[in-house]
């Protein structure tokens, strides 16, 4: 049976994107996970495989192709001899099903071949993507229950939030609080006027990476009370030890490595969230939820803007690991070659901006994280030592929290913790 092939949403933010290329040509076979398409999204450039199988019967959307909506069929899909004719017309797709699920039996009545995208299951698996099974593993929810608005059923981001939202709306129902709940939807309508500049300028396009961050920065800056502490810390002794042990690697070969300060502030950071795990946390309006892993994401600047790899586990991780693992993420972020669950998820971050000179700064949270830690330069400075003037290289760290999540003294507890780490260094290598 003839299906259409949908545009994918390949982030958590991505609404719309541009089909680069198509590296199957109509006519082409097609079997489950082959590449069929590059797609630029609001992060990368990111490969799209084909779930199903067939034939390449009709590009709809040509490469180069921008602005492609979500769930917009691009091509169709065929059995071998059939026409790609027979595939459900653009506007039968499952694009108006998804916010409504509850409505089946509408369904089949009005577009039936269009409830092939809704199967959300592959044999016995359960179609989803890596961070919509994240999600719904530290929520507690069963896959099997969800039904998936991405291609062929798959379950998506926005899925699993519509699955968590649902109790809690019922929650609300009977309340008066939906009135002002409902005050948010309306507020985007009004949009400020654009400004009248009458200067001499150039108008340089927004990315979509750009709108995103402007958006999620917004959002965030709005909607989560950040909360700030300040610690000036000295890293003589880190640097020390950065040198010890960069001596002792390989010239070359698989076993190489060369750490970075930045490097071992990510162990540290590690180390401390493992003996703080409240602040390795997300605010929700039913739980906090707390991480059972510590995974980091750091900020990565590319010339779209930044995007935030993530480090899995990095407390669990060795120190060369940490600096080859970055290396690597860094050089494919600026490439536009990293993987989405590569840097989706993450349960907190690091912002680093010594290495441009920055004596202090303070990081906006990254929803849903609940912490990020604002990393500045490494400077020589005044220090009073047993009473007596001397001279450290001390750097000041900035940790931003939600104030839903972490509490003052929980903040002042975290970074007093994470400064005496960084200061005696050689509990990194325990």
């Amino acid at each position: 049976m003839a299906t259409n092939i949908l545009m994918p949403a390949l982030s958590p933010t991505m609404t719309e994107g541009t089909l680069a290329r198509w590296l199957k040509n109509e006519g082409d076979t097609v079997k489950a996970g082959d590449i069929i398409a590059e797609i630029e999204t609001d992060k990368a450039t990111m490969e799209v495989e084909a779930v199903d199988e067939g034939v390449l019967g009709k590009i709809l959307v040509p490469g180069g192709t921008a602005g492609v909506k979500v769930n917009d069929p691009i091509a169709v899909l065929v059995e071998e001899g059939e026409s790609a004719d027979a595939a459900p017309a653009p506007k039968a797709e499952a694009a108006k099903p998804a916010p409504a699920p509850e409505t089946p039996k509408t369904q089949p009545a009005a577009a039936p071949k269009a409830e092939a995208p809704k199967t959300v299951e592959a044999g016995d698996r359960t179609v989803a993507s890596p961070l919509a099974r994240r999600m719904a593993a530290q929520a507690g929810l069963d896959l099997a229950g969800i039904s998936g608005s991405g291609p062929n059923g798959r379950i998506v981001k926005t899925d699993v939030e519509a699955a968590l939202a649902k109790p809690q709306a019922a929650k609300s129902a009977p309340a008066a609080a939906p009135a002002p709940a409902a005050a948010p939807a309306a507020a985007p309508a009004p949009k400020a006027p654009a400004p009248v500049i009458t200067a001499p300028h150039t108008a340089v396009p927004n990315s979509s990476i750009r709108k995103v961050i402007a958006r999620r920065l917004s959002e965030s800056k709005q909607t989560v009370p950040h909360f700030y502490v300040s610690m000036d810390i000295e890293i003589d002794a880190l640097l020390k030890l950065r040198a010890q042990l960069n001596a002792t690697s390989p010239k070359d070969g698989p076993g190489a490595f060369k750490l970075s300060v930045n490097d071992l502030v990510i162990k540290a950071a590690a180390v401390t969230l493992r003996r703080f795990p409240q602040v390795n946390a997300t605010w929700t309006e039913e739980a906090i939820l707390q991480y059972h892993d510590v995974d980091i994401s750091v900020a990565v600047s590319i010339p779209d803007g930044l995007i935030t790899p993530i480090i899995r586990k990095a407390d669990q991780a060795g120190l060369a690991s940490i600096s080859n693992q970055m290396k690597d993420l860094a050089a494919r972020a600026k490439s536009g070659k990293l993987k989405p669950e590569e840097f989706q998820g993450g349960g907190f971050s690091i912002s680093n901006m010594g290495m441009y000179g920055v004596r202090d700064f303070a990081a906006i949270i990254n929803p849903p994280q609940a912490g990020i830690l604002a990393v500045s330069a490494g400077e020589q400075r005044p220090v009073v030592k047993d009473g007596a003037l001397a001279i450290a290289t001390v750097m000041t760290c900035t940790l931003s929290v939600d104030h839903r999540v972490v509490d003052g003294a929980l903040a002042a507890e975290w970074i007093a913790a994470f400064k005496k780490i960084v200061e005696e260094p050689l509990s990194l290598m325990l």
